[in-house]
């Protein structure tokens, strides 16, 4: 029988070793953990009662059990290797059916763009068209109140029977006469400054808002005739109370002075110096 030994034991119990326990074989997980030491675990056997030849036979059988697996595990995968080109036998139909698959994808997509694309050109174009129709509309609706400003302007300077009847009706019908709305008005020696005020703004008026649509339009190009007709009117009437301002002398220095604000903001102002000539004659 061989000798035992006895780790961390004493000499004198090698006589009643056959009443020892025989020792557990030693455990697989000892040898995983990450930080395995030999000289560790084998100050981990102190009380493990076991001879130093059986120990070293457990640990080569252990060591040849894992080589064992080891080569197992090798021949198992290389046989899976060895076996993955027959698995792949006829992959190239397999290939071509989703190469064909991926193309006739690419086409659908491809048609949906062009679908796509030409939808957006068309809603872009209706957009457009749509920006144009409301301009066309803001524009049309300028040209009217254009319309409608020089009608009335004719009507205050008794101009309305240079227009057609009907239009002449119409006026008649929305604008109150000169002599009821200017019944009331303060007349100072003859001269209704404020009458003449608004008849100049008036004139002013529709001259900006056909600047601000474009002089060149057809239907504004039509109206420069009334539209002359009213200018000419509105400087006469101023043409008239200034001459009588002036022929009234320092009784009607603050009207003049009025007038001549007048011609100012008219942009007349050199008809006016032209008037006062002709009157100091």
């Amino acid at each position: 029988m061989s000798k035992r030994f006895y780790f961390g034991g004493d000499d004198s119990s090698a006589s009643s070793d056959d009443n020892l326990p025989y020792p557990k074989p030693l455990t697989r997980a000892s040898f995983l953990t990450p930080s395995f030491d030999p000289a560790t675990f084998l100050s981990t056997l102190h009380n493990r009662h076991q001879t130093l030849e059986d120990l070293r036979a457990e640990l080569r059988t252990r060591s040849q059990d894992l080589n064992k697996e080891l080569l197992d595990l090798v021949n198992e995968n290389y046989q899976d290797f060895l076996s993955l080109g027959s698995s792949l036998k006829g992959g190239d139909e397999k290939v071509e059916e989703v190469r064909l698959g991926l193309l006739g994808f690419r086409r659908e997509v491809e048609g949906l763009r062009g679908k796509v694309d030409g939808r957006r050109q068309e809603v872009e174009e209706l957009v457009h068209e749509r920006k144009r129709i409301r301009e066309s509309v803001q524009v049309g609706r300028r040209l009217l109140e254009i319309e409608r400003k020089i009608g009335e302007l004719e009507g205050r300077l008794m101009l309305a029977s240079t227009i057609p009847q009907k239009a002449a009706v119409n006026e008649e019908e929305v604008i109150p006469s000169e002599s009821e709305e200017e019944s009331d008005e303060e007349e100072s020696n003859g001269i209704s400054i404020p009458r003449l005020q608004r008849h100049m703004e008036q004139y002013l008026y529709i001259k900006g808002s056909m600047e601000r649509i474009g002089p060149e339009h057809p239907f504004l190009i039509k109206q420069e005739e009334r539209v002359l007709r009213l200018k000419q009117t509105v400087l006469l009437d101023l043409n008239s109370a200034l001459k009588q301002a002036v022929a009234g002398g320092e009784n009607m220095r603050g009207e003049l002075l009025k007038l001549l604000g007048i011609y100012k903001q008219m942009g007349e102002a050199s008809e006016a110096m032209q008037v006062l000539k002709e009157s100091k004659r």
